[in-house]
């Protein structure tokens, strides 16, 4: 069984390896472009102009309410159609695009709550104490709750950069070339399930797990 399962590692590694490298690629631009939604959304939902706040629910609201899997057809397949038909025949959204797409919106989402929850969690005498020395509340925030809020949420991120990393598989489905897209390609060839989504398990555990340890480094580094 060992030699079976080091066999197929060896054969479908230049497969596994295309796609892990798109896997990481959608996973890296998604939660890089979300991170900057999230805490835009999250400044959205805590302002005091109802209009803003009802923007950033309804967006929370309709993608926490909708699979992942609807989303990513719906901005592959359905939204195409509509441009086709109202605006421009020749439009496409090409597959990396609605994945990332699809992922961005969906880390946002999430990542918006976070923010939220860690930012009002920091006493709100800090903010009124910035504001009596003169500085402005947008300073305030940049400079005084923001890099606290961060610190807390710290663990949140990280498990939603797991997530985001182990919902890109999803993606497969639309046939985006990553990991599971390639594991599936060579099963076919080769009808090797067992070792070859072992393979799959463990590279995914493998880049968890490191992600973890950073994490938890990274949060020793900042309490001192």
């Amino acid at each position: 069984m060992n030699a079976d399962l080091f066999g197929v590692l060896e054969q479908a590694w230049p497969l596994l390896s295309n796609g892990l490298q798109m896997t990481v690629y959608v996973t890296v631009i998604s939660l890089v472009i979300a991170m900057f939604l999230g805490i835009f959304t999250c400044l959205l939902n805590i302002s005091k102009v109802p209009v803003l706040r009802g923007i950033a629910k309804f967006y929370i609201w309709l993608i926490r309410g909708t699979p992942m899997l609807v989303q990513g057809f719906y901005l592959y397949l359905a939204v195409p159609q509509v441009v086709q038909a109202t605006v421009n025949p020749d439009f496409r959204i090409d597959i990396v695009t609605a994945s990332v797409i699809t992922l961005t919106l969906n880390a946002g989402a999430y990542l918006s709550e976070i923010f939220r929850g860690a930012i009002q969690s920091v006493d709100k005498g800090q903010m009124e104490a910035a504001r009596s020395l003169g500085v402005s509340h947008a300073k305030s925030m940049q400079k005084i709750i923001l890099p606290q809020a961060i610190r807390i949420c710290l663990p949140s991120l990280v498990n939603q950069c797991i997530i985001t990393l182990k919902d890109s598989t999803i993606m497969y489905a639309l046939g985006l070339p990553e990991i599971m897209n390639q594991a599936k390609v060579y099963v076919g060839r080769t009808m090797s399930s067992f070792a070859t989504y072992t393979w799959v398990a463990v590279i995914f555990l493998v880049i968890t797990s490191v992600l973890m340890i950073l994490s938890s480094q990274l949060e020793k580094r900042m309490r001192k």
